[in-house]
């Protein structure tokens, strides 16, 4: 019987899949877990999701990974696409847009499509970058060229994880339980909650940043911490259309695509030289539009084992007067947010097997809707 009720259980009723986390990361897996005929429990203790998976920009930034994160999140993007399919949310192949404000943003620009070939990093002039925000008002007339990456991938954050887990919750086989806390998991898939015990063949713990809560030892030996990011939301500009995710120069800073092509230092100097606060507070400025219109604003970067919940004011103020330069368009703010995700200086990706029955899955950075699909496809196909 599917439910998501959070209804104490028998002890030892047994699934083959039993997964920790009602994030992207955890639903992906159910999602695909079910592709494949297993029957699958998740157990969330918040009532839906309400965590990274939704405070994001709905951007899966295909086409800026680098090595096997590449393979991955192509893979990825064929698990995103084929879950939109089956369950109707808005999933458009929109691509995204690599604003370039300077020969030297744009020279990386140039690298990465040398390296990866023209249709999937197909540069743009500067007539043709300005063109594609010109709905919104007088582009910013530094603007010097650009990329569109069309592999890209559009969703909406507010609805996409929640509309998976609706979908999951009503198929047969799938039990979500919400409103339960793990207390404790025990070799041979034995898992203790808050609301009795479940038994399962195979258990992924897929907490996210709060890893440290479950698996204290495993945080501390991957130094995983937390990493804040401000965030905001503003109605579009009149006019404006772009499904596309929007980079700019700072993000050439963050993702491993560009930071590995020869001339990133570069960028990352030339943005520090004009604008330091941006790389003090690991600025990606950059921007998303919303199927209602909305449009959604980022972000900055800080990190630490507890983040404080106080925000300064000037970060988010400084990145939206940024993006109102990119777009030559004034934003009004009408939310803000701060967002959490996992972060470890060690790896992108924590996945570590606990003993020969339980799995953590932890992004360990800001990666996770990108990967998620295709994590979950790797992760499926070992089972």
């Amino acid at each position: 019987m599917n439910t998501a009720d959070p209804t104490p259980a028998l002890k030892g009723e047994h699934t083959d899949l039993l997964i920790v986390g009602a994030g992207i990361i955890g639903l992906a897996h159910a999602f695909q877990a079910h592709q494949k005929g297993y029957n699958v429990r998740i157990i969330e203790r918040d009532a839906k999701p309400n965590g990274a998976s939704i405070r994001n920009f709905g951007h899966c930034c295909i086409t800026a990974q680098d090595g096997p994160h590449l393979d991955t999140a192509y893979r990825s993007r064929e698990g995103w696409l084929a879950a939109a399919k089956a369950i109707g949310f808005w999933a458009p192949e929109a691509g995204a847009l690599v604003v370039a404000r300077s020969q030297t943003e744009l020279a990386v620009l140039e690298q990465l499509s040398d390296k990866r070939g023209n249709d999937s990093v197909r540069l743009l002039t500067a007539d043709q970058t300005k063109d594609r925000l010109a709905s919104a008002g007088s582009p910013d007339p530094g603007i010097c060229g650009g990329a569109f990456l069309p592999a890209d991938l559009r969703v909406d954050p507010r609805t996409a994880a929640p509309d998976i887990a609706s979908w999951l919750q009503n198929q047969e086989g799938i039990t979500i339980h919400w409103g339960t806390a793990v207390s404790e998991i025990q070799e041979g898939g034995l898992v203790r909650t808050t609301r009795g015990d479940f038994q399962a063949d195979k258990v992924l713990i897929c907490v996210g940043h709060d890893l440290d809560y479950l698996l204290p030892d495993l945080a501390a030996r991957y130094q995983v911490q937390r990493c804040a990011l401000q965030m905001a939301m503003a109605p579009a500009p009149r006019g404006y259309n772009l499904d596309s995710a929007v980079l700019t120069g700072t993000s050439m800073t963050r993702y491993d695509g560009f930071t590995t092509m020869p001339g990133a230092d570069a960028v990352r100097q030339e943005i520090y030289n004009h604008s330091p606060e941006l790389i003090d507070i690991g600025a990606n400025v950059m921007f998303t539009r919303r199927p209602d219109g909305t449009v959604l604003l980022g972000d900055s970067h800080v990190y630490g084992q507890t983040i404080a919940p106080f925000q300064d004011e000037w970060m988010t103020a400084r990145l939206v007067r940024e993006i109102e330069k990119v777009l030559g368009a004034s934003l009004t703010v009408t939310q803000r947010w701060q967002g959490i995700y996992a972060s470890s200086p060690l790896t992108s990706l924590l996945v570590e097997d606990i003993d020969t029955t339980t799995t953590a899955i932890t992004v360990t950075s800001g990666i996770g809707m990108t990967l998620s699909f295709g994590i979950a496809a790797e992760t499926i196909d070992r089972l």
